[in-house]
């Protein structure tokens, strides 16, 4: 069983950036389609962006399709989540999720069986 930390959120203007990090221990990263979900407050939890295994394919949500993009380096156990462009709407708390069935990311929560605690990432306008 692979355990989950995420980092890098915090408070940024819109027009920021802010680069996540989904630190991964106990078992290879790279046994584990990843991504990146994100919650605003009183809506439900929504998909960001996904990267396969080795990370030769990625996806992105429209909404952030040319403002983020979602990359790994299993040397490192880690997968990170570059946000440029950042407006109020981001706003929300960002988890990783590792997936250790599929070899390429789906955008269905229920396809992930691991998941992070979560970091805060607010956008003031």
């Amino acid at each position: 069983q692979v355990q989950l930390v995420e980092s890098g959120g915090g408070l940024v203007q819109a027009g920021g950036s802010l680069r996540l990090s989904c630190a991964a221990s106990g078992r290879a990263l790279r046994t584990y389609a990843m991504g990146w979900f994100r919650q605003a407050p009183g809506k439900e939890r929504t998909f960001v962006a996904g990267i396969s295994r080795i990370g030769g394919s990625t996806r992105h949500a429209d909404s952030v399709k040319g403002r983020f993009t979602i990359s790994r380096d299993n040397a490192k156990n880690t997968v990170f989540l570059q946000m440029n462009s950042l407006n109020p709407e981001d706003t929300g708390v960002y988890y990783c999720a590792a997936d250790g069935v599929r070899v390429s990311p789906t955008t269905m929560i229920s396809t992930y069986d691991t998941w992070g605690q979560g970091t805060q990432v607010t956008v003031s306008s």
